[in-house]
């Protein structure tokens, strides 16, 4: 098995993940821009850091079964894993989260927690334990 069709097994599936996020959720462009600069930051970071740990002979790739494409020393095969988890992570994210209510105007994590108001006919404490304290 080439390093390409390794990528390939890990990476059909996220673009499937993130597709079913789109048509679910309705992800607009906002959402696209987002997780493409989270993409090209980590492919940037791979290639760099990569690039110095193979250089540092930290690590080798069998040549036989590569593309032959690198940018730097990192091999192109070898960009799959960063652009999976910025594509699978944001895509899990929206699917797993809470649906909001169609009418709804906050998120559900900002719902309103405070104590209702006090109900204003409540009885309060007994007229003897309002006086103490009082001359």
């Amino acid at each position: 098995m080439t390093y390409l069709s390794l990528a390939g097994l890990f990476l059909v599936p996220v673009l499937a993940v993130a597709a079913l996020a789109t048509w679910r959720r309705r992800l607009d462009a906002r959402w696209w821009a987002a997780t493409g600069i989270t993409a090209v930051v980590l492919l940037v970071l791979t290639i760099v850091f990569d690039s110095l740990m193979i250089w540092a002979d930290l690590f080798r790739f069998d040549d036989s079964q590569l593309v032959g494409v690198r940018l730097l020393l990192a091999p192109l095969e070898d960009l799959a894993w960063p652009l999976a988890s910025a594509l699978l992570m944001p895509a899990l994210w929206e699917l797993l989260r809470p649906r909001r209510a169609p009418d709804s105007t906050l998120p559900p994590d900002h719902a309103d927690t405070s104590p209702p108001p006090p109900d204003r006919g409540a009885a309060t404490a007994p007229p003897s334990e309002q006086r103490k304290g009082r001359p």
